[in-house]
Parts: structure tokens; C-alpha cells; sequence
């Protein structure tokens, strides 16, 4: 299932009832479709007159990008609300899970039979799942270094933009040369295209199996030029 704002209400309510002896005030619920978390606890912090800190203006944020079974949303639902009562009452923790945080998960999980664990992010399957698998063209750099390494860039199909990152990285003296090329395998989907000079140092072994080579680009400091290799 995909969360809902009612039904992370009416859970929290009983969960609250149920775990945290209604100790717990409602809270803004707020729902996304971020890939890279299940389930948020947000707040902020301010220090207070006579010292100390303050937490306020807590939200919960769930994903809806993952289908899950309704125990696992029910139990990150949980997960949430544990980080919300530590914060709420001021409890002090050796780190964002830790021993405190633990110990009220065990005794959740072993006084009402649930499965709550440390981390919730979603999974690399799940990742995976959610990648765009149409095929789109891409501008792929690959820069190699003076010591040997190998970075992936992807680039807007933008002349100026390809030509002034040519320029800029290029003249960088940890890099030896950079190739380009255009390529619709929708394996590069999964990578943010951006002008800005830096690389993703991702498995080239894994890269090269994905570039084909049939379309190069040749890029010098104001031009490029496509060659296709019929």
C-alpha cells in the first residue's frame, strides 16, 4: 500500500494510545515522492532564553513512491514517532538511533509483535524500481584521471554548457582527457544531468558495458561536433 494522510492519522492516534500513553500532540503529516527515504520525523531547533535547546515545528513526511506491505508502513509510522517522543521531551541520545532510541523499539517490538528496525530507507530494489525506463538521450562525459580513475558526468545537451565544462574540467591537472558521448540507454536515466563541474565516480566496468560509442562528440573549447559511427 501507498500511505495516506488518514490513514497516518488514524494510526498515529492508535499507536499514540496504544505505545506512548497518549503523550503524543497531532502533528502536520506531509506526503511526497522522495526515493530516497520511506518515512521523516522533522523539527527545528531553537535555544532557549534561559539555555538549552528547544525542539518545535515537528512534521511527519512519508514517500509515496513505495508500494509496501501495510505492517512495514505502520511500523515506519512507528519508527517516526519514537524519533518525535525523544525529541519532544527533551531526552538526550548518544545518536540519532541510538541507545535510547533502541531500547523503546525492542520493547515495542517485543511488547506488541512488531517488526521496527533502525533504518527504513528505501532499498537499492526499490531504487531500482522507480528508475524512468523509457529511453532518453543523454550527453555521458567520461573523465579519465592522471591517477587512473574514471568519472561519469552527464550533461544538458546544451552547446555552451558541454563547451564551458570541457573548458573548466578540462584544464583541471588531475585529468588527463575526457570523451563524450550521446547515448539513449535508459541505464543513464538513473543519473542527475547537471553543468556542474564535478563527476559521479560510479563502476566504469558497469558504464562501459552501456556505452555503445556509435555517437561521439568532439568538444573543444567553443564547438561540438557529432560523429556518428555508421
Amino acid at each position: 500500500m501507498k500511505p495516506t494522510v488518514p490513514f497516518i492519522e488514524a494510526k498515529f492516534d492508535e499507536f499514540n494510545s496504544l505505545m506512548f500513553g497518549g503523550t503524543l500532540p497531532r502533528i502536520p503529516v506531509a506526503l511526497g515522492k522522495s526515493a530516497s527515504y520511506v518515512g521523516q520525523c522533522t523539527f527545528k531547533t531553537r535555544r532557549k532564553f534561559f539555555g538549552g535547546l528547544e525542539h518545535y515545528g515537528f512534521r511527519l513526511r512519508f514517500s509515496t513512491r513505495f508500494d509496501l506491505p501495510e505492517t512495514e508502513v505502520e511500523d515506519t509510522i512507528i519508527h517516526e514517532m519514537i524519533h518525535y517522543y525523544i525529541k519532544l521531551n527533551g531526552i538526550k541520545d548518544s545518536s540519532a538511533h541510538g541507545r535510547v532510541f533502541r531500547q523503546m523499539m525492542n520493547d515495542i517490538n517485543s511488547k506488541y509483535g512488531r517488526h521496527i528496525t533502525i533504518s527504513h530507507r528505501s532499498t537499492k530494489e526499490q531504487r531500482e524500481a522507480l528508475i524512468d525506463k523509457r529511453p532518453k538521450w543523454h550527453v555521458v562525459a567520461i573523465v579519465n584521471f592522471t591517477d587512473g580513475r574514471q568519472g561519469l558526468k552527464l550533461l544538458p545537451r546544451i552547446k555552451e554548457r558541454i563547451t564551458a565544462y570541457h573548458r573548466t574540467v578540462g584544464r583541471n591537472p588531475d585529468v588527463s582527457g575526457i570523451k563524450y558521448y550521446m547515448e539513449n540507454d535508459p541505464w543513464f536515466n538513473r543519473f542527475p544531468t547537471s553543468s556542474a563541474f564535478n563527476v559521479i565516480f560510479a563502476p566504469m566496468d558497469e558504464v562501459s558495458a552501456h556505452i555503445s560509442g556509435k555517437t561521439k562528440l568532439t568538444v573543444t573549447r567553443n564547438e561540438v561536433t557529432v560523429e556518428d559511427d555508421k
